[in-house]
């Protein structure tokens, strides 16, 4: 039983994904044989990394609020700074592992500096998170260079 090619979905050929076409790309036949299953993934949506960032019992960002909490400081996103990460995360296709490192791009700062000044609120809006996030990539490419 043959895929008719009047079928098939062009749009999401790796769906069709065989052993054969794996080897044909390069990888070796045994390490092939050690995948007992192939299959390919979607990308996220916007929609599931948003609710992959605030609505699962450990959630990231219950995460980084509770980890803020054990220094006595308050922080809280606005919806607006959310959607900025998740835009974020979809436009360097980094998928729901990004999330964290968008996060910590954005909030490493202020968790070494908040709980030893007076200042014990944090409130990330959207600007806060463009300006942590574009400051410290700056960081890294400079490093680099």
């Amino acid at each position: 039983s043959s895929i008719g090619t009047d079928h098939i979905d062009k749009d999401n050929l790796l769906q069709y994904l065989i052993p054969k076409d794996v080897k044909d790309f390069g990888l070796i036949p045994e390490i092939i044989g050690r995948l007992p299953v192939l299959t390919h993934m979607d990308p996220l949506d916007a929609e599931t990394l948003r609710a992959i960032l605030t609505e699962p019992k450990n959630a990231l960002v219950k995460q980084y609020k509770k980890l803020f909490e054990m220094d006595e400081v308050a922080l809280n996103f606005e919806e607006a700074a959310l959607d900025y990460i998740v835009e974020k995360a979809l436009e360097y296709k980094l998928g729901a592992r990004g999330l964290r490192s968008l996060c910590e791009a954005i909030l490493t700062d202020a968790m070494y500096e908040l709980p030893s000044s007076d200042d014990k609120h944090l409130h990330v809006t959207k600007e806060y998170a463009e300006n942590s996030l574009s400051k410290n990539l700056l960081q890294r490419l400079k490093a680099v260079s």
